[in-house]
């Protein structure tokens, strides 16, 4: 399925109801119907693609102006003084639906996001070329 066959897109074109809490004109966020806590939310772009190196730069520039402003708003209305903000791409990496999305989980007693971390180790060599693989990537 495509991003603009989504549950997403079609919440963002108000077929299906949610809990709005912020829009504007390239961004959309919502209460979660499934929360991990109080004040989970959902923060999308309307722009409709499923993973996020494939956003435009004015998409991705709105979503990174408008999560701080949610976080802050999500802090306030819940009294959580913690929080994460998860990002998920491609159905390996937990991606449940198709369309790019951050969660921002409050973490309270009653309830948050559980990671468990496993870093692996990453030799000096290893990390040489890598970084030098990346930065040529970016050009």
């Amino acid at each position: 399925m495509s991003a603009a066959g989504t549950i997403f897109s079609k919440i963002i074109a108000g077929e299906i109801p949610c809990q709005c809490v912020y829009e504007d004109e390239r961004v959309f966020a919502f209460l979660d119907i499934a929360p991990l806590s109080h004040g989970h939310v959902l923060v999308l772009p309307k722009e409709a693609k499923a993973f996020l190196h494939e956003l435009s730069d004015e998409s991705a520039a709105a979503i990174g102006r408008a999560l701080p402003r949610i976080c802050r708003a999500v802090l306030a209305a819940t009294g959580a003084t913690s929080y994460n903000v998860l990002q998920n791409n491609g159905s390996a990496a937990h991606q449940a639906v198709m369309h790019v999305h951050f969660h921002i989980i409050p973490m309270t007693t009653a309830g948050g996001l559980g990671i468990a971390w496993k870093p692996v180790h990453l030799a000096s060599d290893e990390a040489v070329a890598l970084a030098t693989k990346i930065r040529e990537a970016l050009q």
